[in-house]
């Protein structure tokens, strides 16, 4: 898979962003037109889409970039939210699958996807807290829940 370099976009100006939020408001329904054809995206690309665009519609600037099926643990660990030595120790008690090459480490988008979803299929109800040391551990992780 051949990546293109990230693209970062800046938040838009406080205006702009507040005409988003309010078409955003209470709807997940976006159609996308491309020359004048309206397509249908699937259920994760619409959500991405969506993802995006709340982002937006806060003000936030927002990097678009690709990523390969095969990842490095660093790789892994930053799309999961989660430390580098606590992805290595999940992958040393078999609760991520691993493959070597070589004496490096490489982990499947799918299975950190799929861990992900066990997360948030775990994680309770109510809003996300921020902030940490990049050593947190996902909700439920710690106590082996």
């Amino acid at each position: 898979m051949t990546l293109i370099a990230p693209r970062v976009t800046a938040g838009l100006p406080a205006d702009d962003a507040q005409k988003l939020r309010y078409a955003l408001n209470g709807s997940s329904d976006i159609t996308v037109f491309v020359d004048g054809t309206v397509h249908r995206l699937p259920p994760t690309a619409r959500d991405a889409v969506v993802d995006l665009l709340e982002r937006f519609s806060r003000g936030e600037s927002v990097t678009v970039s690709s990523v390969e099926e095969m990842l490095t643990t660093s790789k892994a660990a930053e799309l999961a939210g989660i430390s580098h030595t606590y992805l290595r120790n999940m992958t040393d008690r078999g609760e991520i699958p691993v493959e070597y090459r070589g004496t490096h480490r490489r982990i499947r988008l799918a299975d950190i996807m799929a861990w992900l979803e066990t997360q948030r299929k775990k994680a309770p109800a109510g809003p996300a807290t921020a902030g940490g040391s990049g050593d947190d551990v996902p909700a439920g992780a710690a106590d082996g829940s």
